[in-house]
């Protein structure tokens, strides 16, 4: 059994299974991202929840795994050389995951960094700003007078989506047929922003059927369905 002990995470959360790999997480879109990927894969894996309104994201057995404070982070005690490793940074995790499994990244060298750069494209761009746009939106930016913030992360969004459109015009997925990580990494971004931040009429999401189109296949999927409740709210 994997000893896990030397981890100061873990005893904030232990492991009842040391022997999965451990995920700390909300259900957020940066969250699912790596739950959805688990579920994906078929690795087992124990969720923990990091719960922002405890201030778990600030303890400091979890700043001892990501001193960055953010969700998601892993903790894998069959990492390279069978020795454990800890994650943060969702596109690392799904990177490593998808290499650790032969998964969702293809095998080619050529195919491998195009997938990564549309990762990246979501790590840079779409997650921030429609991030951004959430907050002027639905949040406390909604109060703001000056709409010129808000104005401005709504354009850019639409720029995003644009390429996005552009992007999918023929392809089932980024990739083409293959369904891959950066995939995983930018729908749930999507959906966020035209669910929760209820930003869909002020982005015209009507305007990119592309995207709609393929936002409904990945919502569709078992995994995705399975991975957008993990972990579980309190």
């Amino acid at each position: 059994m994997a000893d896990l002990s030397a981890f100061p995470i873990t005893k904030k959360w232990p492991a009842v299974h040391p022997d999965r790999l451990q995920l700390y997480s909300l259900p957020t879109p940066n969250g699912v991202k790596v739950s959805i990927l688990l579920e994906e894969t078929g690795l087992a894996y124990e969720p923990h929840l990091v719960s922002f309104e405890s201030g778990d994201q600030t303890s400091p057995e979890f700043l001892s795994l990501n001193p960055n404070n953010k969700i998601p982070a892993i903790l894998d005690p069959n990492g390279p050389g069978g020795e454990p490793l800890a994650l943060f940074e969702s596109g690392a995790i799904l990177i490593y995951l998808a290499d650790k499994t032969g998964k969702f990244i293809p095998q080619d060298a050529a195919g491998r960094y195009e997938t990564i750069q549309w990762l990246m494209f979501q790590m840079g761009g779409i997650g921030p700003m429609f991030g951004q746009l959430g907050f002027f939106n639905k949040f406390a930016g909604k109060d703001y007078e000056d709409k010129r913030p808000r104005d401005r992360y709504v354009a850019e969004s639409r720029r995003l989506l644009g390429v996005l459109e552009q992007r999918l015009a023929g392809r089932a997925w980024l990739m083409g047929d293959a369904y891959t990580i950066a995939d995983i990494a930018t729908f749930p971004w999507v959906r966020n922003l035209i669910g929760f931040y209820e930003a869909g009429d002020l982005v015209g999401i009507a305007d990119f059927p592309n995207v709609r189109r393929v936002l409904e296949a990945f919502v569709k999927r078992p995994a995705v369905v399975a991975g957008l409740g993990i972990p579980k709210r309190g």
